[in-house]
Order: structure tokens, then C-alpha cells, then sequence
């Protein structure tokens, strides 16, 4: 199967869209049956939806995509993506289990795992950010400032549902990078390139800890990452009796575009040196109570949230490891003499899941992880692979063309987990691997009776518009909100699998929302400055008012 893979979109669809077709023609491929888009994809339909996305003002644009929301034109490759951080999250909201945002164009949700003809894959949408990490997803639109933020940070119950899978995985994609996967690759020449990645990595803040998990725990055949705009390769290899050779590329890649050379790119990363070698032992520091600093516009994240976050006792059972820090102590015999509702919370028990095997059914020993830059003039955004399947193949058709299906244990997982409201707070604990085990087990029968049998396992082409088009007269900066939709997509996919569909609320009550909320110009996300993090001028080119360096690169 030939498989187009980008990194950051953007935006630019068009551009991306045409690199595919020019590096076809190059190979002589008769198109590819698949395009992934590693995440900041920007489904913007209209001017309002830029007020739910988290960009600066001054760094707006409507981008390509509303021209295939409208119809205006068609995706001429089936293209599937994750959410990053810079996207239209009122309408990737609309679609918490997954659909499609224009025809062909299919987003993952927040978390999910579909089958493709013969491949299986899974995604996470997101950065990490651990003080949003146990929060559930509590935004609603008119989104207020940290919400416009929080929106798109990784969840644990989406991460938790996908550590129950027990069966091979051929394809993984995030958004962020999976934790430490620098120190499985050249990152020598890695920090060369990018000389700030390096403190990151050595303090342990580079990339997402839940994406890692939930790499290790389904150990795929590719992982595809993006957000942080280079092109990086890495082995990782779960049994060095079978490790792959240090520095080997596969023959299945063909570099894109300019696959002999003849185009040198002064920022490619060589990926050959150091592959799989592990760095130097004081290179590493605990985990504990750090967020994560490789977000593009950290400097709008809360200068005064928690920082702590979990650490990993075993890959497939992460176990929550609260902030041992306390700033601004109240002393005990002070607090002995305030009201009762000043009393210091009762510590919720930690988790209690057993430390399981890993399951026999993934057995995958080597990952090849890759990640890929933004669609810009000579900069490696683009791959072309041709993957052969290693998962169990779906018994649904296998022939080209392909079309996306549902999985059958990633449904019944949804349906094990349907009693967990995952807007409201709090999100009950992880109650452990074998608890979910039995109630995937009696879910799977459900599904193989009332869906397989039925032959209800195809996802269905049933996109339809929700928001208005684009209006060119509206503008880049509308005062007023978006408004929040139902989606139909939804409301189907919940009673297929016969759940509630929590995401709708009444009309009357969003109005009231909406009508209450400021002027969305007053929660841009442009030039402030913020309090923490670095400063604006690491995402933004601003001056970075607050605590940080303020390096001022520019908007990414």
C-alpha cells in the first residue's frame, strides 16, 4: 500500500496536495492510496472559526480548507489527520470520536483506531500538558482564554482507552512526539540543528509521555509525528535480540521530491549516525513536574498551573505521580483555625492497576518513528512509503480502492467506556487493565452481533456542512463568537453504538453562552506577552514580557 505522509498542514492544503502529485510523477506512481497529515490542519470553514483557533491576530489566515468544506473543490487523495495545537477547535470538537470534516478529508478525533483496507491505525490527537493531563473536557464554546489553549491538550482518558488495545497495531500518528524518542535517533545532529531542543531533552521535556506510552504499549510498525518542524527518523526496538541495524534506511522510503538529491536541503537532519544509540546517562532527569515547553505558543499557558504530571512504572500501565512541590505552604497550625472548607483536601488514592504483560497479540519488536516538518520552499515535509500490512488483517474488503472502517475491539473499548462522562470533572480513576478487560470482552460480543454481523463496519461517507461557508466580507477578525453545532456525524456514530452523545446541548443554552461571552477580539492569543513559559517570542516573534527568553522565531 502507498502511503503520503506530511507533517504540520497548515492550512495549506493545495500546496501539500500538488507535492503529492509532483513527487507521484516523479516516481511514476499512479497516485497513493492514502495521505496522513500529522496534526495543525486548520479545518477553518469561516472567519469565526479563527476565534477558536489558538494563533495570534496578526498571524491569521483562512487557509485552503473551506474551499473543500463548500464544495469548491475536492481532496484528490482520501486524507486522514490528527489534531495539533494550532487548530479550528470548535469543529474538531463537533467530532470527539472521529469523521469527516470535508469529503475524503477524515479526522481521528481526540482518539481512535480505524482500519484502512488492510492496514489498522491509530491516533492521538494533541500536545501534552501536564497540568490539563487528568482534567476532563470541560471547554465549551465561547471559549475564554486558557480554554483556547487547554482545548487541544491531551486527556488521560483518551490515552487510558487506548492502552486497553490487546492487538497489533500496523500505523500510529500524533501531533506531538512521543518522550525521549530523540535519544532513539541522530540527536546529536538534532540539536545541531535545532540547539534548543537539547536542554528540553535533557531535562526530560521534549515531547509527550502520553504518546510514549501509548507507542510502547501498541508498538506499530511506523509511528508519524509532527509540531516540531524538522525531519527526524528513529528505531525503536522492544527486543535487542532483534534489533535493526543502527543507521539502515529502509528500502521502503522514497524521499519526496527530490528523492536523488539534486535539491539539497541545508536543514535535513542526517539520520544515519546514530540511530537507536542511547545518550549518555546523565543526559536523563526525572520526568516528574514538568509541561511541555515544545508548544509552539507556550507562552500563553498559565504562568500559575501545576506542573505535575505522571511518570511511567511500566509502558502499558502508566502510574499518576502527583507535585510533591508546594509553593506558598499554609502551616498546619494556621490552617487548624480556618473554616472547615479551608481544610486540605483528602489525596485521591493512586491508581491500582496491576502490572500486566504485555499482550501476547502485539508483537511487533522494531517501531520506525518519523517526523516531518511544515509545507514550506525546501524544507522535508513530505514522505512517500509503501507499507505492508503486520496486523491481523480486517476481514472487511482488502482491495483498492480503500475505504476507512470501524474497528471492532477500538468500538467496543468506546462502548466499555461510555459510562465515563468525559466532560465532567472529576474523571474517575484507572480501575486497571483486567477490569476493562471483561467489559471489552462482553462489548466485543455486542459488536460482532449487532454490527459485524449486520454488516455495519464500514464508516459511512455522511458528511455534511454545519457551520456556514466562507464569507470573504466577514473579515479575519469577527467580534462575535463561532457558534456550537451538533454534529450529524456524531449523533450517528453514538447511536450506532447505542450510547449518549454528551456533546449536545440545546440551542437555547449555547445562545445564552455566546450571547454573555466578551467580544472575541479580547481572548485573542496574539502578542500578549503571558506570565510563564518562555515568553511570546518563541512562538510568535513577540517580545516575551513575561519570565522567558522571548527568542522571538516566529509563528509556527
Amino acid at each position: 500500500m502507498r502511503i503520503a505522509v506530511e507533517g504540520c498542514g497548515h492550512g495549506t492544503l493545495h500546496a501539500i496536495y500538488a507535492s503529492v502529485e509532483k513527487t507521484c510523477q516523479i516516481h511514476r506512481w499512479n497516485g497513493v492510496d492514502l495521505l496522513i497529515i500529522g496534526g495543525d490542519f486548520q479545518a477553518v470553514r469561516n472567519s469565526y472559526d479563527l476565534n477558536a483557533m489558538s494563533v495570534p491576530p496578526k498571524y491569521r489566515a483562512i487557509g485552503d480548507f473551506h474551499e473543500y468544506y463548500s464544495g469548491a473543490r475536492v481532496a484528490p487523495y482520501l486524507t486522514l489527520f490528527v489534531g495539533g495545537n494550532h487548530e479550528a477547535s470548535n469543529h474538531l470538537w463537533e467530532l470527539y470520536y472521529g469523521g469527516w470534516v470535508a469529503p475524503r478529508i477524515y479526522y481521528l478525533g481526540a482518539a481512535n483506531v480505524v482500519n484502512f483496507g488492510p492496514l489498522r491505525i491509530a491516533g492521538l490527537s494533541g500536545i501534552w500538558s501536564g497540568p490539563d493531563y487528568r482534567k476532563p473536557h470541560s471547554e465549551r464554546l465561547p471559549y475564554d482564554f486558557k480554554e483556547l489553549k487547554s482545548i487541544y491538550h491531551q486527556r488521560e482518558l483518551d490515552v487510558r482507552k487506548l492502552l486497553q488495545l490487546r492487538t497489533q497495531v500496523d500505523v500510529g500518528i500524533s501531533h506531538d512526539w512521543p518522550r525521549k524518542i530523540e535519544w532513539q535517533g541522530d540527536y546529536e545532529q538534532l540539536f545541531r540543528f535545532k540547539p534548543h531542543f537539547e536542554s528540553d531533552a535533557k531535562t526530560g521535556r521534549l515531547g509527550s509521555p502520553a504518546a510514549r506510552y501509548v507507542m510502547d504499549r501498541l508498538r506499530p510498525k511506523w509511528w508519524f509525528a509532527a509540531h516540531l518542524h524538522c525531519k527526524f527518523s528513529a528505531a525503536v526496538t522492544y527486543d535487542r535480540e532483534t534489533d535493526t541495524t543502527p543507521g539502515k534506511k529502509s528500502p521502503m522510503v522514497v524521499d519526496a521530491l527530490y528523492p536523488n538529491g539534486d535539491m539539497h536541503n541545508t536543514d535535513e537532519i542526517n539520520l544515519a549516525s546514530k540511530i537507536g544509540q542511547s545518550p549518555k546517562a546523565e543526559a536523563f532527569t526525572s520526568l516528574a513536574n514538568v509541561r511541555n515547553d515544545d508548544e509552539i505558543d507556550l507562552d500563553m499557558d498559565d504562568a500559575g498551573s501545576s506542573t505535575s504530571q505522571p511518570t511511567v512504572k511500566s509502558a502499558a500501565n502508566p502510574v499518576p505521580q502527583e507535585d510533591s512541590t508546594e509553593t506558598n505552604v499554609v502551616p498546619s497550625d494556621l490552617r487548624a483555625q480556618l473554616p472547615a472548607s479551608f481544610a486540605r483536601p483528602t489525596p485521591a488514592a493512586a491508581a491500582t492497576a496491576p502490572s500486566m504483560a504485555h499482550p501476547e497479540a502485539i508483537s511487533n519488536k522494531n517501531t520506525h518513528f518519523l517526523a516531518l516538518d511544515k509545507c514550506l520552499p525546501n524544507r522535508r515535509f513530505l514522505q512517500m512509503l509503501e507499507i505492508d500490512p503486520i496486523s491481523k488483517s480486517s476481514p472487511i474488503a482488502k482491495s483498492a480502492p480503500y475505504s476507512f472502517n470501524y474497528d471492532k475491539e477500538w468500538l467496543a473499548i468506546t462502548r466499555a467506556f461510555a459510562s465515563i462522562n468525559p466532560l465532567n470533572s472529576p474523571i474517575p480513576q484507572d480501575e486497571g487493565e483486567s477490569h476493562y478487560r471483561t467489559l471489552i470482552e462482553t462489548e466485543e460480543a455486542w459488536i460482532e452481533k449487532n454490527l459485524i454481523e449486520a454488516d455495519k463496519m464500514v464508516i459511512p461517507e455522511n458528511f455534511e456542512t454545519t457551520a456556514p461557508i466562507y464569507d470573504s466580507s466577514v473579515g479575519l477578525h469577527p467580534s462575535e463568537h463561532p457558534k456550537e453545532y451538533t454534529s450529524p456525524q456524531t449523533v450517528a456514530f453514538c447511536k450506532l453504538l447505542g450510547i449518549d452523545n454528551v456533546f449536545d446541548c440545546n440551542e437555547e443554552d449555547r445562545e445564552e453562552r455566546r450571547l454573555k461571552a466578551p467580544p472575541a477580539d479580547s481572548n485573542s492569543s496574539g502578542g500578549r506577552g503571558g506570565g510563564g513559559g518562555r515568553g511570546s517570542g518563541r512562538g510568535f516573534g513577540g517580545r516575551g514580557r513575561g519570565r522567558g527568553r522571548g527568542r522571538g522565531r516566529g509563528y509556527r
